[in-house]
């Protein structure tokens, strides 16, 4: 239906478009059937699947942020089409934190969205069914957008957060210490840098102390309410672990206030030896696709478990994810002693036994997931999770692993369109070459 007074997105886009071929081919209303259980029929209509689901996929085929994608959506055609909009709007049509709402609500039905990736790069040709029956298995670290963690930071960070949640709940403190523990956190931080250890201990016993002191005061304050002791026990229940922990114990340790799922761990790396974050699991095809290389699963890891110990998970979510069996599969030095059901089907790098010939060139290629990993981070959102708690590390690992196939598919597009064009240029000069008989 025409409008004399609006542009019609057809008419403005080259319909030849990676983007707009991508739009064409994605099955939204396979995806909108598996979303509808999760809504009611009751209340007032809810954004369309659509739309939402083709701004998650921007952002992260663009690796852009909530903002930034809300920002490119209104001066982009080709993302109004991507979402389904028939006309040109000049104004974003609903609020930034819809995605926040959906992201929460979905939840673990985010894997359609990968699954959808594969069948699509199948449909397509990018990826044929034999490769996604022998595959590349390793697990990378995913950082949490936190600060390094230092005492003094974090006894800086709790007394913030400890008079922030008081003033919220309207708990008068006898003295808040922000502006001495503003300084002390500072001056630890150039006693560390100067190596002058007597006097950066005795900023951070002055931060322990005052952190003790504000603690102790807002429990007598709050002792007999029991809204308040609620509203405030995890925070205060943080903060003593924080008072308490020392740099070099054994055991469990808060690495951030306001994140206290955040993991240390080491992947013997020389420029990161630490990092903070959880440990994702990634699943890529061993062989490389027309395609490329696709990744089949991810998944976060909350814990830091051993690789061995989840190699048996991942395998079986992989399998019901491709809907094909996994014939063969390669992993580093790190899943020695697991617990997959076939383990002759397992081959560790390295490994001399039973490793020959096709087995042997494909545990060659096992390092070819490396690279994958390294797009993932660089060009997706795997490097740094600014979603909340551990709900949104597992939404950003999928959504990353999602976001990195859909690029696959737009180069594979990409690439036919050339070949295609090239082709028919070619022709047509032949053509016109033939010259008629005189």
């Amino acid at each position: 239906e025409g409008d004399l007074f609006r542009a019609r997105l057809d008419q403005i886009i080259n319909m030849k478009h990676e983007l707009v071929q991508l739009a064409g081919k994605i099955d939204w209303a396979w995806i909108d059937g598996e979303i509808a259980p999760l809504y009611s029929d009751k209340g007032r209509p809810g954004i369309e699947t659509r739309f939402v689901i083709g701004l998650l996929l921007l952002k992260h085929i663009y690796a852009l942020s909530d903002e930034g994608v809300c920002e490119r959506w209104v001066h982009d055609p080709y993302f109004q089409h991507f979402t389904g909009e028939e006309f040109f709007q000049h104004e974003f049509p609903h609020e930034r934190s819809d995605l926040s709402h959906w992201r929460k609500r979905l939840g673990d039905k985010l894997d359609l969205l990968l699954a959808e990736s594969l069948r699509l790069a199948h449909a397509s040709g990018a990826l044929r069914t034999k490769d996604l029956a022998r595959v590349t298995v390793d697990t990378t670290v995913q950082p949490k957008n936190i600060t390094f963690p230092t005492d003094a930071k974090l006894l800086h960070a709790a007394i913030k957060g400890l008079n922030r949640l008081a003033r919220r709940h309207g708990v008068r403190v006898r003295q808040s210490y922000l502006r001495i523990a503003k300084r002390a956190a500072m001056m630890a931080g150039r006693y560390a840098h100067a190596k002058q250890f007597n006097r950066l201990r005795r900023e951070l016993r002055l931060l322990r102390t005052r952190l003790g002191r504000l603690i102790r005061d807002i429990r007598r304050k709050i002792k007999g309410q029991a809204e308040s002791e609620a509203a405030f026990d995890g925070a205060l229940a943080r903060a003593s672990q924080i008072r308490s922990q020392q740099q070099r114990q054994r055991g469990w340790k808060l690495y951030s206030f306001h994140a206290p799922e955040v993991e240390c761990i080491g992947k013997g790396k020389a420029r990161a030896p630490w990092e903070f974050g959880v440990k994702v699991s990634i699943v890529t095809t061993n062989a490389r696709a027309p395609g490329g290389q696709f990744v089949l699963h991810a998944k976060a890891l909350p814990g830091n478990p051993y690789d061995g110990h989840t190699l048996r998970g991942v395998i079986e979510d992989t399998q019901r994810l491709t809907g094909r069996e996994i014939e063969r599969v390669y992993v580093d030095k790190g899943y020695r002693g697991h617990d997959a059901p076939n383990p002759r089907r397992v081959f560790i790098s390295g490994q001399k036994r039973g490793v020959f010939g096709v087995i042997k060139r494909e545990l060659r290629r096992r390092s070819a997931i490396e690279p994958v990993i390294g797009h993932m981070k660089a060009e997706g959102h795997l490097d740094r999770c600014y979603l909340k708690g551990q709900a949104g590390d597992a939404t950003n690992a999928v959504l990353t692993a999602a976001g990195y196939n859909f690029r696959r598919i737009l180069a594979w597009l990409r690439m036919l369109l050339c070949l295609i064009t090239a082709f028919l240029s070619a022709a047509f000069a032949a053509h016109a070459a033939i010259k008629p008989a005189s």
